[in-house]
């Protein structure tokens, strides 16, 4: 072995086997390659790094001027639920039934109703309303247009689903709580002398924020609905409630070809555009014609028979749910909220006469009934009765 001056080099050791320089790259190529897959191992293998979680909705709350159930957006479910008094209760029944059911609400509310199936469920939102009937029976100071609807054509209404002394609204984002909620209200109805006279769940199907949900028709169900400040909806911070139980035909409306469907609802299956229009908020023309004379959205559509023209522009707040109860009793929970139900009476005789639908739809319940304001802090609803 060569040995430079000034560096000399040991002499090999006899008992280590010598490598030649080709040996050692290969052998540090391969060191470096299980380096680089023992780092990769364990970088796969670490757990990946904890995302914060999104903060919980926050809690709707109780009192306010207005009931929550109208104030805020619509949640994907709810349970209604109507309740009757003794026929000889009097005002004092009334406000202790008020004050329990208040007393539920507010605790759901502020998170102190003590049920811990409901820990982390916010939000919750609710309305209560006296009945028609009631209303009258006890001389109270409900609105002069609070009155009970007329009979329509193609009406076969249940007495046990309709009416009812008492209409209390829950909706939560899951049935799971409109349901442990239902069981707090009936047994504070039931301390209170009220007996459930008849309760219906409904739901939302899912959809993006700010998009309008279809019915089970397909069809997209609330289209220019008014602004729930609108002050043409309000007495003093209350309002009125129509509400039907309107079973639908799926099957049969689904067996139409589309087009069918379409000049029937007077809206594209797809986009929700009105047959004169390109987009869903497009106005209506109901007036504008085809060539041959014929309206461009028949006379017998929906959305035309509907149309807030026929009367002079007044409208009303929907706020309907779907059911699906059985395989042939499904449906809409329409709940539509106005001064007068005199307005709802103009616009479904109209439906009931000539609607296109008609064939598909049957009105099994009905009720209506007074929104109460909302209750002040510290107060019960209907304080103030």
């Amino acid at each position: 072995m060569h040995t430079e001056p000034g560096n000399p080099q040991a002499a090999p050791d006899p008992a280590r086997p010598r490598l030649d320089r080709r040996t050692l790259f290969a052998a540090g190529a391969a060191l470096a390659a299980g380096a680089g897959a023992a780092t990769v191992l364990a970088r796969d293998t670490r757990p990946a790094p904890a995302t914060a979680a999104p903060p919980p909705p926050a809690a709707v709350p109780f009192h306010g001027a207005r009931q929550s159930a109208l104030t805020h957006p619509q949640l994907p479910a709810t349970r209604l639920l109507a309740l009757d008094l003794p026929a000889d209760a009097d005002r004092g029944a009334l406000r202790v039934l008020l004050a329990g059911l208040s007393d539920v609400l507010a605790r759901t509310a502020d998170g102190t109703l003590g049920d811990t199936r409901l820990t982390g469920t916010p939000p919750v939102t609710s309305l209560v309303a006296v009945g028609a009937a009631l209303a009258g029976r006890l001389a109270l100071p409900a609105p002069d247009t609070l009155a009970e609807l007329p009979a329509f054509t193609g009406d076969r209404l249940e007495p046990a689903r309709s009416g009812g002394d008492l209409l209390v609204q829950v909706c939560a984002e899951q049935p799971w709580t409109t349901g442990i909620l239902t069981e707090h209200l009936v047994a504070a109805a039931h301390t209170a002398g009220a007996a459930v006279r008849w309760h219906q769940a409904g739901f939302l199907p899912p959809v993006p924020d700010g998009q309008t949900p279809r019915n089970l028709f397909g069809f997209k169900d609330g289209t220019a609905n008014p602004d729930p400040a609108d002050p043409a909806l309000w007495h003093q911070d209350g309002t009125l409630l129509v509400y039907r139980r309107i079973r639908m035909d799926t099957a049969a409306f689904a067996a139409l070809p589309t087009d069918r469907q379409e000049l029937a609802m007077g809206r594209r299956a797809t986009s929700g555009a009105p047959l004169t229009g390109t987009a869903e908020h497009d106005d209506p023309d109901i007036y504008a014609k085809h060539p041959d004379g014929s309206y461009l959205i028949p006379a017998t559509a929906h959305v035309r028979l509907t149309s807030p023209r026929l009367d002079g522009g007044t409208r009303m707040l929907r706020r309907g749910y779907s059911y699906d109860d059985t395989p042939t009793d499904r449906g809409l929970l329409f709940c539509a909220f106005l001064r007068d139900p005199a307005l709802f009476t103009r616009v479904q005789s109209r439906l009931a006469d000539h609607d296109a639908l008609t064939p598909y739809l049957t009105h099994t319940a009905s009720a209506v009934a007074w929104v109460l304001p909302g209750a002040k802090p510290g107060e019960p609803l209907g304080a103030g009765l």
